[in-house]
């Protein structure tokens, strides 16, 4: 972890701090990096997501992503854009982006198919988003994984 990564971490671990306040001290730490480093513009988004201005960080998470993020944040962008997209009422492109998200895999594919259920709630679709939290689940248990998986599978077909 680099100086500047512990330093926005530490802003981010702050509880005395609110998101209102969180914002010019994001916003100082990401001038460090320029105004079109990826990081920077990842950060900025979170911190204005936060804070309910969810507008704003719709555009810097797509300048984010746009300016090439590491796989791990990339994946983090992609689930916090798709999830401010939902709130938005932007349901089909939260979808769109959650569904391409669990289909890559790797550390975030739980945390993706969780946003994907919230999702899938949000277009109404109550069964199908149960399926796929109970999938995401299943693997997890430390008994019951496979009735978990085939329940959650009779849940997709029956949402089908």
């Amino acid at each position: 972890m680099t100086d500047w990564d512990a330093r926005v971490e530490a802003v981010w671990a702050d509880e005395r701090l609110t998101d209102a306040e969180r914002i010019p001290l994001i916003d100082a730490l990401a001038s460090e990096r320029g105004p079109d480093d990826a990081r920077a513009l990842f950060e900025r988004a979170g911190a204005r997501d936060s804070a309910g201005i969810e507008t704003e960080a719709v555009e810097l998470y797509r300048a984010a992503l746009a300016a090439g993020l590491d796989e791990e944040h990339r994946a983090q962008a992609v689930i916090q854009l798709a999830s401010t997209l939902r709130n938005l009422g932007e349901i089909a492109d939260s979808l769109e982006l959650l569904r391409a998200e669990r289909g890559r895999g790797g550390a975030f594919a739980d945390a993706a198919s969780a946003f994907y259920a919230l999702a899938l709630a949000s277009a109404g679709e109550p069964r199908a988003a149960a399926a796929v939290a109970l999938e995401a689940l299943a693997p997890h248990l430390p008994r019951y994984t496979r009735s978990v998986t085939a329940y959650a599978r009779e849940l997709a077909a029956d949402a089908g």
